[in-house]
């Protein structure tokens, strides 16, 4: 990869809004290839840093979308993009958040993002999984995935934040249903949502797995994010951290459904921990999905079919025995290792534009 970027557009101020890739290498001068590797799992041999943007294979925008509207400086991205694309060049841009934003149809870019509506979007928009740190590694010193005995009855787990509260559900759809109207109004820049309260979905759907015999229930249900725990520093360590991904271990199936934005954090970690996804298709776009069969990954529910949820996954788990449950496992592990990690990421996408 013989990548470009513009160095002065970066500002530490907002690290968090540096394009992925650019941050295993947008480091102090003594952070070593060594540990590049051990944080980010990507060497300074694997990555080539062209001077211009004639000698790039590919170019980056340095930091997000949302930083150059954040800060007020779009027009300077847009002057780099047009320069660019002038040398006939597109340029990679990142728009890693929850929300959307609408960027100038005119530039000839590539959009990465986490999240967004399939059927909203065009071609040159391009799903980039949430990056996480190796869970069998951090929490459990191993890279071999956790084998399960096959047992008629499937065990789904979900470890998270729920609410059934009809009052709730009330509440946070009135806020989308606000946040949608400012954007229409031209008063907010973030683009609209579907009219879903999320945690009372997740809510009606452990219900329904709660509530049938043919499934055995592995729930741990929060009242709040991340149950309450704030800063990343103690998420890291705090026992509710190996608890969720003890729930995962324990469990054949993991319910992944949206959160705030249209996508799962928890379908990466699923698929890092060796386990299989039931995932609920919100008109969510995914990593690699021009070529990925994403079926043959995960228990795949429409959003329309939710009730449903249950009927899916005994049907998809009566067609495994042992040996397969645990080949899609490790599919499923070597699914995350080869094509959803940073340096794996990348090297795809870049191979499939």
């Amino acid at each position: 990869m013989k990548l470009f970027f513009p160095k002065k557009h970066y500002d530490s101020n907002y690290r968090r809004h540096l394009f992925a890739l650019l941050k295993p290498f947008v480091k102090a001068k003594d952070f070593s290839d060594k540990s590049r590797i051990s944080a980010y799992g990507i060497s300074d041999k694997d990555v080539v840093f062209a001077s211009s943007i004639e000698e790039a294979d590919f170019v980056i925008l340095t930091m997000s979308w949302m930083y150059y509207k954040v800060t007020k400086q779009v027009d300077k991205a847009i002057t780099f993009i047009k320069e660019a694309n002038r040398l006939g060049r597109k340029v990679v841009v990142s728009l890693p958040s929850d929300f959307g934003i609408n960027i100038p149809k005119d530039l000839d870019v590539i959009i990465v993002r986490e999240q967004g509506y399939r059927s909203k979007l065009d071609d040159y928009h391009y799903c980039v999984p949430v990056f996480i740190e190796d869970p069998l590694k951090k929490h459990y010193n191993q890279t071999i995935i956790f084998k399960k005995e096959y047992s008629i009855l499937p065990t789904v787990g979900f470890c998270g934040q729920t609410d059934d509260s009809k009052i709730e559900a009330l509440k946070e759809s009135a806020k989308i249903v606000i946040r949608n109207f400012l954007y229409y109004f031209g008063v907010r820049y973030q683009t609209p949502h579907q009219l879903v309260p999320t945690k009372y979905l997740r809510s009606q759907l452990i219900t329904l797995f709660q509530e049938n015999p043919k499934i055995r229930a592995n729930f741990i249900l929060r009242k709040q994010h991340r149950a309450g725990i704030e800063t990343l520093k103690n998420r890291d360590t705090h026992k509710t951290t190996l608890e969720f991904f003890d729930n995962i271990k324990n469990s054949d199936y993991v319910l992944c459904v949206r959160g705030v934005g249209n996508f799962s954090v928890r379908l990466y970690e699923t698929l890092a921990m060796g386990r299989i996804p039931v995932f609920v298709n919100t008109d969510c776009i995914l990593p690699h999905d021009s070529f990925l069969n994403w079926r043959d990954h995960v228990v795949w529910v429409e959003y329309k079919d939710r009730h449903r949820i249950v009927e899916k996954v005994v049907e998809f788990h009566s067609k495994l025995d042992d040996k397969k449950l645990n080949d899609l496992f490790e599919a499923n592990r070597k699914l995350w290792e080869d094509k959803l990690r940073l340096k794996t990421y990348f090297q795809k996408l870049f191979q499939n534009l």
